[in-house]
């Protein structure tokens, strides 16, 4: 395994820093699961996007999967008395995915993959890949394909969520996932979290101006800038902005709390639940924006105000969901959740099969399902690799 800034330099000396580097394995089993022909309908589209030359857009998350990487809690100090709990909450979440997916749980050192062999059985494959903590979706890489259809990793610079948690092993995470895939990588010479950034698989991405353009990511950055960066990666046409975050979010606005696709020109955002709900204000804005966008909205309730042990609220959402061959696991914080929760899913994503879990425990330590996993797409249907 090259760790990520032995990997970096490595890419330098060889073909610049945004070149190409196959680190030499085969993609690991092969093969679609019971809904890669959601694939396949998309194939014919990727595969003009390949022969035109530029990368096409990283397949959208409801696309058939290969396998989806789980984080596992290994450092005590960085959860207090939610440790134990988290790993019951993300051992319950594994069982859920079992049988829908291929689920490989990336544990940082020893101890760790003792206490995940011991928590999920055999309903995962056990990964000792070196992490700090378990949000994978910002640390790992995000998976396209190459020209050709081989499996690509874009695997980005990660600088603590602009130096607020710099924890070893994180920096290393994504060419560590990248080599356990097969995939080719390819560094990306800015700093950028998957969570920051949601796309519809045909172009289209949402992101906020409080993460892309904050000066603690990539310093100097301006709106033309971050969508030059997004067209490299998403193959983005179009870009929608939203300006905000929810309260108290110390990734300082990610997207996978605001506004996820759940198809092209698709999206599902949040709207308010109660009168204490601390994002009211933030909420009507971001339903507003992406209507004026001329998107297609559907809005499901939020989780309303959920507080911390200090009573201060929490960054709760119910779209930090992951959608994961026709499953949609998504979060839940208390005992009742918003009204029509589940009937507003399904509208957005009907025929999808929905599991709500629990997730307070994980939430303690600043975000939920979407943010503790990264997802494999399938190989392509009709397309070689």
């Amino acid at each position: 395994m090259i760790p990520y800034r032995g990997f970096a330099a490595h890419m330098d000396r060889a073909q610049g820093c945004f070149g190409f580097v196959a680190l030499g394995l085969r993609p690991e089993g092969g093969g679609g699961t019971a809904r890669g022909a959601g694939v396949a309908a998309q194939a014919v589209a990727w595969r003009a996007a390949m022969t035109a030359g530029p990368p096409p857009p990283p397949p959208p998350e409801w696309a058939s999967q290969s396998a989806l990487w789980v984080g596992w809690p290994r450092l005590p100090g960085e959860w207090g008395t939610a440790f134990e709990p988290a790993r019951t909450e993300i051992a319950a979440f594994a069982r859920a995915l079992a049988g829908r997916t291929r689920l490989r749980v990336a544990a940082g050192d020893e101890t760790a993959i003792a206490a995940a062999r011991e928590s999920l059985g055999g309903c995962a494959q056990i990964r000792a890949v070196p992490t700090g903590d378990i949000w994978l979706r910002d640390t790992g890489p995000v998976f396209s394909y190459a020209p050709g259809g081989a499996l690509l990793a874009h695997c980005f610079r990660f600088n603590g969520w602009g130096g607020r948690f710099e924890m070893p092993g994180d920096t290393e995470t994504a060419a560590a996932i990248a080599e356990a895939e097969g995939a080719r990588a390819r560094l990306q010479d800015f700093i950028l979290e998957g969570g920051a950034v949601e796309h519809d698989g045909a172009g289209t991405v949402i992101t906020t101006r409080e993460c892309l353009l904050n000066p603690n990511r990539n310093s100097g950055w301006t709106e033309a800038d971050a969508e030059a960066a997004l067209e490299a990666v998403f193959a983005a046409r179009r870009v929608v902005w939203l300006d905000r975050g929810l309260l108290n979010d110390h990734t300082d606005g990610h997207v996978d709390n605001l506004a996820r696709f759940c198809g092209p020109g698709r999206v599902v955002c949040q709207r308010a639940s109660g009168a204490d709900d601390p994002n009211s204000d933030r909420l009507a804005e971001i339903e507003a924006r992406l209507r004026a966008a001329g998107l297609d909205v559907f809005t499901v309730p939020s989780p309303g105000f959920v507080p911390d042990a200090a009573g201060r609220a929490l960054p709760a959402s119910h779209l930090n969901f992951v959608t994961s061959n026709g499953l949609l696991a998504v979060p839940d914080y208390a005992a009742r959740p918003g009204e029509g929760l589940e009937q507003a899913f399904a509208a957005a994503f009907p025929g999808m099969t929905l599991r709500r879990l629990s997730s307070r425990a994980i939430l303690s330590g600043g975000g939920s399902f979407h943010c503790m996993t990264c997802h494999v797409p399938a190989p392509a249907q009709g397309v070689e690799t």
